[in-house]
């Protein structure tokens, strides 16, 4: 799914297809009683759905005991991209946002979807907040990548205004006959 342009957010994500063969594979591990983890992991896949807005990320999901986790951009520390051979041979990939909330396990695990790397780095470009691009109209000052990037031209102007107000203020602490006499021109 791409990104809408008036709301800015991706929306609602469904996991892929993939995801249910690879959580019945997953159970094969327990021989005859496979039904015993694939019946959980189908309830969930079916009611598994995902929530990539501008204000933040959530994930929803369960029949008998729902469970919903909702991170705000601002609390996610890192992401980072896992897929086992099984998972990358299905063409699946997980997300895994952590928090600081001092647990080593990811708050939330974003699983099942084909075009995981798009989805991380839309998360990410969310995290750090606005682009590095530079307003319309606003021209990004070559080298400068920072805070004071592609600031607008009257806040230049007004920095410069107090920066050259400190040198004149030092120049009079330097010397003090100098404010005896009066100052002339700027």
């Amino acid at each position: 799914m791409t990104e809408t342009p008036a709301g800015g957010a991706m929306g609602l994500r469904l996991p892929h297809k993939n995801l249910l063969a690879y959580y019945a594979l997953q159970s094969l591990v327990l021989g005859p009683f496979f039904f015993v983890l694939l019946l959980p992991r189908f309830f969930q896949y079916r009611s598994l759905r995902y929530h990539l807005e501008a204000e933040g990320i959530a994930a929803e999901w369960g029949v008998l005991f729902r469970r919903e986790i909702s991170l705000g951009y601002s609390r996610i520390q890192d992401i980072h991209l896992a897929s086992n051979l099984l998972e990358r041979w299905l063409g699946l990939a997980r997300i895994q946002v952590q928090t600081a909330s001092g647990s080593s396990e990811a708050e939330m695990t974003i699983e099942g979807l084909p075009d995981a790397a798009a989805v991380r780095d839309w998360i990410y470009s969310r995290m750090r907040g606005a682009s590095r691009r530079a307003p319309e109209g606003v021209e990004r000052v070559d080298g400068a990548d920072g805070a004071g990037a592609g600031a607008p031209d009257a806040v230049v102007a007004a920095l410069l205004e107090v920066a050259g107000e400190l040198r004149r203020v030092r120049e009079l602490l330097a010397d003090p006959s100098a404010s005896a006499q009066p100052r002339r021109g700027p």
